[in-house]
């Protein structure tokens, strides 16, 4: 009776994971709804036309906006824009759904153009410390960007971990 009891648990935790997952993929898929209705009416506003995508990677939602013109979003595609506007869409959904949103926000690639320079930068890095340093510290970033940069140096066979407060927090890269 005991193992039917505990396979009963089993099967009900199973179930709890799952609808927490499920839960959790709903909401996400909400708030790139809202971030992308939000980004959909300024770029009504601005008056320029441009696809978005919605996709749930890593946890988080990402909204991707596109144009057949990459000119067409050269304004918003700058790093500190991209950055602002990814803010803004934040608060949007927070005001919508009542919950902090961690949505990522990429304009006419910006955020890959963007993961290719710190993964240079990373590589410089590890040259450093490939020829004789203790250890490489990189300038301070986003908590995105350093993301990008532990996950690269990781992937290289280096260790990396973050260093400082608020928007002096950088990451140094040492031997694994």
């Amino acid at each position: 009776m005991t193992s039917m009891t505990d396979e009963s648990a089993q099967a009900e935790e199973r179930t709890s994971v799952a609808g927490e997952e499920a839960g959790s993929l709903a909401s996400l898929e909400a708030e790139g709804d809202a971030a992308a209705d939000y980004i959909e009416g300024l770029l009504d506003i601005c008056d320029l036309d441009g696809d978005i995508d919605i996709d749930v990677q890593n946890g988080r939602a990402y909204v991707s906006v596109s144009a057949e013109d990459a000119q067409a979003l050269r304004l918003l595609s700058r790093g500190d824009t991209v950055t602002a506007l990814q803010e803004l869409s934040r608060l949007a959904v927070q005001s919508k759904t009542g919950s902090y949103s961690r949505v990522i926000l990429d304009i006419g690639g910006s955020r890959d153009a963007r993961k290719q320079e710190l993964t240079q930068l990373v590589d410089r890095a590890i040259e450093r410390v490939e020829e004789g340093a203790t250890q490489a510290a990189l300038p301070a970033m986003s908590s995105y960007e350093r993301k990008i940069v532990h996950d690269v140096v990781s992937e290289r066979g280096f260790s990396s971990h973050s260093v400082g407060e608020g928007s002096d927090r950088h990451t140094v890269i040492t031997r694994a």
